[in-house]
């Protein structure tokens, strides 16, 4: 039928080019669903379990003392390493659990199915001797001083035999990743040896090593690195192992393990993602192209669109995705070969496995991005209108105040740091005292621990933070939203109902 004589061209056009925008907006959201979905799947999910499970958790015939999650010293590391380290990484039982003669071509196979790739590797990162300030009433008690780790305080001198390449500093190549653990940022180099390609020769090399003290009191952390592929659903699964050794004594332990698929393009389903790769790419030279020639005609305005800004921020995050996975993809080709040339020694996949899962962290966020520009083409809708007004003409409104709620908050989050950070984990550090008490607010807290910690200040602290921030502060925030709220939809009750809306255009 006819457009409505009442309504405007200019509107109609306006309609019609923001459907077909949606249209082609769909085709760009689908093909990237596809391409992200694609990279992902369920096994490997299943896989950095099954190798948890294994490395991590105890042998119910054994020992607890034995596993890596109750390592608490250097003696459990050495506990740990020669015996569920070693049981874990060499298979040499079969299925009815008798003994092969020999692992099968020389490699292990970890379940029978996770070919281990070249061999294990052990570093340390130690400091120097007096490397911290002793007070001087002390002094005639403490001949030896080691402090926390830090760069400057590293160690890089041959210690012990000083014949091998565990007893010499090795520097780290410029391009690994620095390592972020509980206690500091550890560098990539350090003292390294990597385990020989069977189980006795690397017992041997264990207790050799432990027997001449190649753990010391300088040692600050220790990383265990090895990677296995498994063939059957193509995934490398790259594990990390660390245990850090703080200056107050004991051993905090941490796991990584990585399961990736850094062979992208085998199979038939493997070839249609990379048609979605190339086809995402020339969406996003086309919306380059739309956005330039916005940014051009508006100038400065340009910027004063919410949505123009979340294009702008969708476009960005994309080009880096596409940057990190052509990076990725041709490290990956380059050093694939080299890394499988010597069974004997280490390959370092964890390299290709961290640009593997920085891509795949910032595709998701693009993802998210993607989703959420879905609103920019709805918004033409009556409701939707009405919700997009009153977040926009309330935001002044919650900006001031969320000044004043995150004043209090982060007070709250001080005192409650002093107070109970010595005693509660949850209170150890400031940033975790800001995300407890963000679950305080949804009901999920520990108030006994509090209470334990300070007897008259935890329960003062936890009623008055409930009472200003949940039962006060908070609700402001909804009363603000519902005020605005009924505001627009008193004025949207006085415009005319016969704007023409997108259904209309689908009638026509």
């Amino acid at each position: 039928g006819g457009a409505n004589p009442r309504i405007s061209v200019s509107r109609e056009l306006e309609l019609k080019t923001t459907l077909r925008e949606l249209v082609i907006y769909i085709f760009f959201l689908t093909d990237l669903c596809i391409l992200t979905f694609g990279m992902v799947s369920t096994e490997m999910y299943y896989l950095n379990k099954v190798m948890s499970q294994l490395f991590l958790e105890p042998p119910y015939s054994e020992d607890s003392h034995s596993s890596f999650r109750n390592i608490e010293s250097r003696a459990d590391f050495w506990r740990f390493a020669e015996g569920p380290l070693l049981d874990g990484l060499y298979w040499d039982k079969g299925y009815n659990n008798t003994t092969m003669l020999t692992l099968q071509d020389n490699n292990s196979h970890i379940y029978y199915e996770n070919l281990l790739l070249g061999v294990a590797q052990i570093r340390q990162l130690k400091v120097h001797n007096n490397t911290c300030s002793i007070y001087p009433h002390f002094h005639s008690f403490f001949t030896d001083c080691y402090s926390e780790y830090r760069y400057r305080a590293e160690d890089r001198s041959d210690f012990g035999l000083k014949n091998d390449s565990e007893w010499k500093y090795t520097s780290a190549s410029s391009l690994s990743p620095w390592y972020w653990g509980y206690m500091g940022l550890y560098s990539s180099g350090g003292y390294i040896f990597t385990l020989p390609q069977s189980k006795e020769k690397s017992l041997e090399k264990l207790v050799f090593l432990r027997q001449n003290n190649w753990l010391t009191r300088g040692t600050r952390i220790v990383f265990i690195d090895f990677s296995t592929y498994n063939a059957n659903i193509n995934l490398f699964c790259i594990v990390r192992l660390v245990v850090e050794f703080p200056a107050t004594g004991g051993a905090l332990t941490s796991s990584h393990t990585y399961s990736v698929k850094l062979l992208r393009y085998v199979t038939y389903y493997d070839y249609f993602l990379a048609s979605c790769e190339i086809a995402f790419c020339l969406f996003i030279i086309t919306f380059i192209i739309q956005e330039a020639k916005k940014m051009i005609k508006l100038k400065k305005k340009y910027f004063e669109s919410a949505w123009n800004c979340l294009d702008v921020l969708l476009l960005v995050v994309s080009i880096l995705a596409i940057i990190f996975n052509i990076y990725r993809t041709v490290e990956v080709s380059l050093l694939m070969e080299e890394l499988l040339s010597d069974p004997t020694e280490y390959p370092d996949f964890y390299f290709l496995a961290f640009w593997q899962v920085l891509y795949n962290e910032l595709i998701a966020v693009n993802v998210f991005f993607a989703w959420i520009k879905i609103f920019k083409y709805v918004s033409f809708n009556k409701t939707m209108t009405q919700l997009s007004s009153t977040l926009s003409r309330c935001a002044k409104d919650i900006l001031g105040f969320a000044i004043m709620f995150f004043i209090v908050f982060f007070a709250y989050a001080q005192l409650g740091y002093l107070v109970f950070g010595l005693q509660v984990e949850e209170f150890s550090s400031f940033p975790n005292c800001i995300f407890t008490q963000f679950r305080i607010v949804l009901g999920d807290f520990n108030f006994q621990a509090i209470e334990d910690a300070n007897r008259i200040l935890g329960p003062i602290y936890f009623i008055t933070f409930v009472f200003f921030v949940f039962f006060v502060l908070l609700n402001m925030f909804l009363a603000i939203i519902n005020d605005t709220y009924s505001e627009v939809k008193a004025d949207f009750q006085l415009i005319s109902s016969e704007e023409l809306q997108i259904r209309d255009l689908f009638r026509q």
